[in-house]
């Protein structure tokens, strides 16, 4: 394991700094299968569908990563790249299974938990911090019990906002844990690239690196009226996440009304080859989000966005509520593929899930939800430039 400690000797916690962690489980579907199957430790393990039936990687462990093979990457791409590795079909069962398991531990140390997904968590543990306990030491017991319980590693960031605690866990993986001390939030972000940061996609970056912006530091030098100018609505957001001063909270409420996820690309693309593994990267996404928040909703939403910037959406509502991936999926991309016209180019795919139901007790159609997608929906059409 890698630790970094990002403090100062004269410097201590502010009475009124919050210590928030961000925990997220180390290629966590890779890593279930070799819990599972201790005979694939160490072989390059890549979960996913067919190649052959247009599948795509899910979790790729990291002896697999060092060729190349990502998630949302095509499988057939994948073992191309690493013909070596070993497919396998995931079980969503036994990973949510897991996933309830490491949140039962999550609340073990704090009741104040945030759920991304089936494999990541904000937890705010300023009470702990305050009745005396270093940030640190938190982490490390919440990583030691976490893997003494389930046999998974976590990778795990520590800061004082929940934008500084997501990127330091990301540094080190696996197995890592970043600390940044109160005060030095700033220093920590500053040769970072920019791209690091939440709410910097891919084009925004090109723009930023076009302007000379290579690094945090670099846009945290900016004036407000620049930020303002650039960004617009989202200049003082954009800009407290670069100085490391966000404040958003961390949210146990059921609170939402819509789920999402959206990407922009960094080329314009066409074609069901470039674009249904997209597509599949934001179904998970989204069904990970929805599974963390325990939601399931009756309406999915695609957006796109063309290159010339015309924007549209098209949304079905379905018989029953779900949060089933494959469900998501298999809705969006009926809706979707329909656009996929010649001649046509997209700059940006999203899809969306709302419609949420409190009541569990509905009764599923008699093949599973992955008939949902049949004849019972109904569609809305609208479409707008942007």
């Amino acid at each position: 394991m890698e630790t970094t400690n990002h403090t100062s000797s004269h410097q201590s916690a502010s009475p009124s700094a919050r210590h928030i962690l961000h925990a997220d489980l180390d290629a966590f579907y890779a890593a279930v299968e070799v819990l599972d199957d201790p005979d694939l430790a160490g072989k390059a393990v890549m979960v996913g569908g067919d190649p052959e039936n247009r599948g795509v990687v899910a979790t790729a462990s990291y002896e697999a990563r060092v060729f190349g093979v990502h998630s949302a990457m095509p499988m057939r791409t994948a073992v191309r790249l690493c013909p070596h590795g070993i497919i396998i079909h995931p079980r969503f069962d036994r990973y949510r299974q897991l996933s309830r398991a490491v949140m039962d531990v999550f609340h073990e140390f704090t009741e104040l938990v945030e759920p991304l997904s089936m494999d990541e968590a904000y937890l705010d543990i300023t009470e702990a911090v305050e009745a005396g306990r270093l940030p640190l030491a938190v982490a490390l017991e919440l990583k030691n019990t976490v893997h003494e319980k389930t046999g998974l590693t976590l990778s795990v960031g520590a800061g004082t906002s929940k934008s500084v605690a997501k990127i330091a866990s990301d540094l080190h993986k696996p197995d890592g844990l970043v600390v940044v001390a109160p005060g030095e939030e700033r220093e920590f972000l500053a040769p970072l690239v920019v791209g690091k940061l939440w709410g910097i996609g891919p084009k925004t970056g090109q723009r930023l690196r076009a302007d000379g912006i290579e690094t945090i530091g670099d846009l945290a030098s900016q004036s407000t009226g620049w930020f303002q100018r650039r960004f617009g609505k989202r200049a003082l957001d954009v800009q407290s996440r670069a100085m490391g001063e966000d404040r958003e909270p961390v949210r146990t409420e059921r609170e939402a009304k819509s789920v999402s996820a959206e990407s922009t690309f960094a080329t314009d693309l066409t074609g069901e080859d470039n674009l249904y593994p997209h597509l599949s990267r934001l179904a998970g996404r989204v069904a990970q989000h929805l599974e963390g928040k325990q939601l399931k909703g009756k309406t999915v939403t695609v957006k796109a966005r063309l290159a010339d910037f015309t924007t549209f959406t098209r949304q079905t509502t379905l018989p029953y509520p779900t949060g089933s991936d494959t469900v998501i999926l298999e809705t969006a991309w009926r809706l979707f593929s329909r656009e996929l016209t010649p001649g046509r180019s997209f700059r940006l795919l999203g899809i969306g899930v709302s419609g949420f139901t409190e009541d569990e007790e509905f009764q599923l159609p008699l093949f599973g939800e992955e008939q949902l997608i049949g004849d019972g929906a109904t569609a809305q059409r609208s479409e707008n430039p942007t």
